[in-house]
């Protein structure tokens, strides 16, 4: 996200230096898929044009029982009237990174850093100083009027301004696949959520020129297993037909495991330091928020950063951390933490009040209209905008 705020910083004409520790952009897995108002909010800068040809529009996603099938599918063309964007949009974040990184690299304000490893910072009344290491392993220093860390969940930046990231860990560890298969003529829609009190998941079709029917499935891991037996391909074989209801094997083309946080700083201000992404708060990713809000946190911390080197009141910047942290806090992480659970039940009768609660908002489109704010983040953005 550092990328994304350090160039619409830039276009604000504020001056801006990238760190970066990595000698290139990273491309493992992580975010995927892009909800209606980040579209928005990349549009000005270009951004959303580019990556259109590039990825796939989801409009239709489903919410499926191992046992009973599609429990509830909802449509975001129902909120055509309300965003140009009525439709998930699927492709991996390293797209979103090249394509600010092309765009940075243009800008006469933007200096990018590789191999800059952040080591510690210290402010002063006017300015914070940060230590890094240079490519080429050496000390070095830049002072700066501010800090924006965007650094990930386990950031420097945080750490070193002595801001405490509260929450906890999930004791499961997530697996992550790719597969090349034809889920589609299998029934599934394109981003599917499939409950389940043991081998619930995650799944999402992806493009990628490479490989035909490329589809990203997650699942939970057994925590007791050793590493090694979980990154065996048989184990994710065998958890792949358990998920998809199908007895064959499946072309498999990538296999992870990552652990799962539920974290918020505890601010996203500290003097002249701010916090934005995962630097800032982490979900698990059952409902798409992490990547989402990232850019979200980005481009409002952009526009008040720019104002207030243009000369506005740095108050600005408290109201930054008071509608960002708002909104991580009652709707990412009550979300997220919500579909999980709801995901994994293990109650009958719990889950099946749950299936009967969906198939009823479904049913009612104005009901099914909220559920789709919410769930889209439109809703988390409105209620932001509100907050003063």
């Amino acid at each position: 996200m550092g990328l994304v705020c350090a160039l619409a910083l830039a276009r604000s004409g504020t001056d801006v230096v990238v760190l970066e520790a990595l000698g290139k952009l990273p491309r493992e897995q992580r975010g995927a898929a892009f909800h209606p108002p980040t579209l928005e909010m990349l549009e000005p800068h270009g951004i959303t044009g580019d990556l259109l040809p590039l990825g796939l529009r989801i409009p239709v996603w489903q919410i499926r029982d191992k046992e009973d099938g599609v429990v509830a599918e909802f449509d975001l063309g129902m909120l055509a009237d309300e965003t140009r964007y009525p439709y998930r949009f699927h492709l991996p974040q390293h797209h979103l990174a090249a394509d600010a990184l092309a765009k940075l690299r243009r800008e006469p304000r933007a200096t990018v850093l590789f191999g800059a490893s952040v080591e510690g910072l210290a402010q002063e009344d006017a300015r914070v100083r940060v230590r890094y290491r240079d490519a080429t392993g050496a000390a070095a220093e830049i002072a700066a009027s501010w800090v924006v860390g965007c650094d990930g969940s386990r950031s420097i930046v945080r750490k070193a301004s002595d801001i405490a990231y509260e929450g906890f860990t999930w004791p499961e560890r997530f697996l992550v696949t790719n597969v090349d298969e034809d889920l589609v003529s299998e029934g599934f829609a394109e981003t599917s959520y499939v409950a389940d009190p043991d081998k619930w998941a995650v799944i999402l079709r992806l493009a990628d020129p490479r490989v035909g029917n490329l589809w990203r499935i997650a699942m939970p891991s057994d925590p007791d297993l050793p590493e090694e037996e979980v990154m065996e391909e048989g184990y994710a074989q065998a958890m792949l037909r358990e998920v998809l209801g199908c007895d064959r094997s499946f072309r498999l083309i990538y296999q992870s495991t990552y652990r799962v946080h539920q974290r918020v700083a505890s601010t996203f201000r500290k003097g002249r330091v701010l916090l934005a992404g995962d630097a800032a708060h982490i979900n698990n990713p059952i409902g798409g928020f992490g990547l989402n809000g990232g850019v979200h946190d980005a481009i409002n911390l952009a526009d008040k950063l720019g104002a207030v080197c243009a000369g506005a009141d740095d108050g600005l910047l408290d109201l930054y951390d008071r509608q960002r942290r708002h909104v991580a806090v009652e709707n990412v992480q009550r979300q997220s933490i919500r579909n999980k659970k709801l995901m994994q039940e293990r109650d009958p009768g719990v889950r099946r009040r749950n299936i009967d609660e969906l198939r009823s908002v479904v049913r009612d489109p104005e009901r099914a209209r909220a559920y789709l704010r919410d769930s889209s983040m439109i809703s988390s953005v409105a209620q932001a905008a509100a907050i003063r």
